[in-house]
């Protein structure tokens, strides 16, 4: 089995050399060489896609494909989870891409500058205790907050990102598809029960 035919069976169509540690002497080595031939998308230092097999070789994924890439990648065996702004976008709340994808993650990594521009936003949470389901992205499925848990996030954070005006159209936008009493008892589970009463009385 060659380096690239594992990369587009690994979860998300993602690797980095160290998901290959065990198979192939020079992992790194390998993905720079399919990388070069255009086999592959390396999207940013270390991390690398291969197209879905439907798609021609130019092909490139969103932000938030990329985001939840790299972090599943980054965190193998654990769960990270699309939010904020990212899982707004996912859910159809932001219809402008933006520039920036956000993760929930088990622990706290450096943002990662993605080589086709934008950036990834890892936020240290316990990601068990995220309301979120599973939903697809352009190479497989990847947990997302739900739209709850989505407005919650941004009500808190909403300069999280640095796109404070999109945060607030990202609410506003979902709110109609909230179900206002779980939104109120997720809030009360988080400690957030007084900004959710304000969301709610104010959608």
């Amino acid at each position: 089995m060659t380096a690239l035919r594992d990369v587009a069976r690994a979860q998300l169509r993602a690797a980095r050399p160290v998901n290959l540690a065990d198979k192939y002497a020079n992992p790194r080595a390998l993905l720079r060489h399919h990388a070069a031939k255009g086999e592959l998308i390396r999207l940013a230092p270390g991390y690398y896609m291969a197209p879905p097999d439907d798609q021609p070789l130019a092909w490139r994924p969103t932000i938030e494909t990329a985001a939840a890439a790299i972090a599943t990648t980054a965190y193998p065996d654990e769960d990270v989870v699309l939010m904020g702004l990212t899982a707004a976008r996912i859910h159809g709340a932001l219809p402008r891409a933006i520039g920036v994808g956000i993760v929930a993650v088990p622990r706290q990594h450096s943002p990662i500058t993605l080589d086709d521009g934008g950036r990834v936003l890892f936020v240290a949470r316990d990601t068990d205790r995220l309301d979120a389901v599973r939903m697809p992205v352009e190479t497989g499925r990847v947990l997302v907050t739900t739209v709850e848990q989505t407005v919650l996030d941004l009500a808190r954070r909403p300069n999280l990102g640095g796109l404070e005006v999109e945060a607030r159209a990202a609410i506003a936008n979902v709110m109609p598809r909230v179900d206002t009493e779980y939104l109120l008892e997720l809030a009360d589970e988080h400690n957030f029960g007084r900004r959710a009463a304000e969301l709610v009385r104010t959608a």
